[in-house]
């Protein structure tokens, strides 16, 4: 009987449509192990994204251990001495870190905290790139369970940032200009050289400077000029100022790097006896303080608060608080040919 059931079947049902009846039903079962698969592959690398070594939870879902650390150009020399810092820092208390510039443009800032948000970063030190033009990345960080911590420059807007450490700028700028006008004997022509518009420091040290400088009726200021911060604009710039004003007796500057331009300038020129003095304490411009072709610069400790900013990020990390008022400001200490040899890298030896 079976053999008559399967000569029947045979009449009834082709050879080569059962063929390929076989052939379909182990295609779709190919594609359904082929679909199983894929999700166990999914779900295992979704599963590898969220347990990053050092996670603690927050908005942005689990954090990584990575603190990103963003600054201006670290062709400046100020830059870089706080981006090795704060990277330094964060190393010694077990984070990986990243490293990387702005230069300045707010646009490539906020891709870079937009980098920072995808790689759901433990924090970020930010050494910011324009007082107004943060705001909008910052909150959007902080919004992403991304603490910022801020260095150097402060934003128009205070309870967001976890932290804004900064140097005290009208302090220093205050030390800077009383050497400068004891240098001048309080009287001649001189010159001011600014940093970048965008930058709140550059204002806050020029008012600093005049705050001093206008006491003193016999000083006059021949040029104000803004050189961005830069060695070769303030070079370029003073060039055209000592053809204009050749009895120019000083010239200070909001930072060491114009001063050190200014300094260029002087010497094509041939010009000797201007009393040069800068800002921020760096080793070139110290070199130059203990050559005697500046007068003095005001040291603005670039490590010491890159370092605070890291630390005080830890601690949010595994607190949620820093155990600090928002607002911070470090004094500044003045250098001259006198004390030179103490200091080093931004920093005191």
């Amino acid at each position: 009987m079976p053999s008559i059931s399967i000569v029947l079947l045979g009449l009834l049902v082709p050879p080569d449509t059962v063929l390929r009846r076989h052939r379909a039903l182990a295609r779709r079962r190919h594609a359904a192990l082929a679909i199983t698969a894929g999700l166990l592959l999914l779900t295992a690398c979704g599963s590898s994204d969220d347990s990053t070594d050092g996670s603690k939870s927050g908005k942005s879902g689990t954090k990584s251990n990575l603190v990103a650390i963003i600054t201006p150009s670290p062709d400046n020399p100020f830059f870089k001495a706080e981006g090795d810092a704060a990277k330094k820092k964060a190393e010694s208390l077990g984070y990986k870190t990243s490293v990387a510039s702005h230069d300045d443009d707010p646009n490539k800032q906020s891709e870079l905290i937009d980098a920072a948000i995808s790689r759901k970063a433990a924090a970020i030190i930010l050494d910011n790139a324009g007082a107004d033009a943060s705001i909008g990345p910052v909150r959007k960080a902080t919004k992403a369970g991304i603490p910022v911590f801020l260095i150097d420059r402060e934003i128009n807007q205070t309870g967001i940032a976890k932290a804004q450490i900064v140097s005290n700028n009208a302090q220093g700028a205050q030390i800077a200009a009383q050497e400068f006008v004891t240098a001048m004997d309080g009287k001649g022509q001189y010159v001011e050289l600014t940093g970048k518009e965008s930058d709140t420091n550059a204002d806050v040290r020029s008012k600093g400077f005049a705050d001093v400088i206008s006491q003193y009726p016999d000083l006059k200021q021949v040029a104000k000029q803004t050189a961005n911060w830069d060695q070769q604009e303030a070079f370029t710039k003073m060039e055209t100022i000592l053809q204009r004003h050749p009895k120019i007796r000083g010239i200070i500057a909001g930072n060491d790097t114009m001063a050190l331009g200014a300094v260029a300038a002087l010497k094509s020129a041939k010009r000797t006896g201007v009393t040069v003095v800068g800002f921020d304490g760096s080793p070139d411009a110290i070199t130059q303080i203990k050559a005697g072709t500046m007068r003095a610069t005001a040291l603005q400790p670039a490590a010491l608060g890159a370092e605070r900013a890291v630390e005080q990020a830890d601690k949010f990390v595994k607190t949620g608080k820093t155990g600090q008022p928002e607002k911070q400001a470090i004094d500044y200490e003045l250098i001259t040919k006198k004390n030179a040899d103490e200091y080093g890298v931004f920093a005191k030896r």
